[in-house]
């Protein structure tokens, strides 16, 4: 639900940029900038950390996910990730405001997966207090209620046929990168952590914009 909302209020504003003829290439800036700003940074300091944590092996994983000190693996996946999002969101064109929600949504869905499959790397922080207040498999209902709700909206929206089902399809392939990264991250681990669930959020996100990009330019 909070993935819809964030996706929705980019959706908002890169229209509304657009209304005010901004080129294509800031209004792609300025909602991500502003999704990153709305989230606090959380999920890309994530990302970041959780790079390093990967780049330093095993035993000095979780060392250099807690060091404080930005190593170059982060930038690097913090830099690819920003690039492969910019030219996503710019290849989608006037199709945008619809990837922004689906991708928002797939995002925060994947880290439900990694909270209820994987241990805690930490005995606190906030991957531990995700962990501990997690109540099972009832945690996926409003998930699951929000894409009924979606799927049933569409269906009794007036559009054309072939555009309704592009939609659907859409919205569907998001469930490849929500399931594939959060067990990878967590195998490649041994766990989760605030860090890699913040991670999983920005590589699935990416994953999915990527993914809608292509499917749109061929379909």
């Amino acid at each position: 639900m909070i993935g819809l909302v964030i996706g929705g209020m980019q959706s908002l504003l890169w229209l509304i940029l657009r209304e005010l003829d901004w080129p294509q290439n800031a209004s792609t800036l300025l909602s991500i900038s502003f999704g990153i700003w709305i989230t606090g940074g959380l999920h890309f300091d994530g990302l970041i950390d959780t790079a390093d944590g990967l780049a330093a092996g095993q035993k000095r994983l979780l060392h250099a996910m807690r060091d404080s000190n930005v190593g170059a693996s982060g930038v690097l996946a913090l830099v690819s990730v920003l690039f492969v999002q910019i030219s996503a969101i710019i290849s989608l064109d006037k199709l945008v405001p619809i990837a922004f929600p689906i991708v928002t949504f797939w995002g925060r869905f994947s880290s439900l997966l990694a909270i209820d499959h994987f241990s805690c790397l930490y005995t606190n922080g906030s991957g531990h207090a995700h962990k501990q207040n997690w109540q099972g498999k009832k945690e996926f209902i409003p998930a699951f209620l929000c894409l009924c709700v979606t799927i049933l909206v569409i269906m009794f929206t007036p559009m054309e046929t072939s555009f309704r089902t592009k939609l659907i399809i859409a919205i569907s392939l998001g469930i490849i990168p929500s399931f594939v990264i959060p067990n990878w991250l967590g195998t490649r681990l041994g766990g989760h952590s605030g860090d890699s669930y913040g991670a999983t959020v920005v590589i699935v996100e990416t994953s999915t914009l990527l993914l809608l990009s292509i499917f749109f330019k061929i379909i």
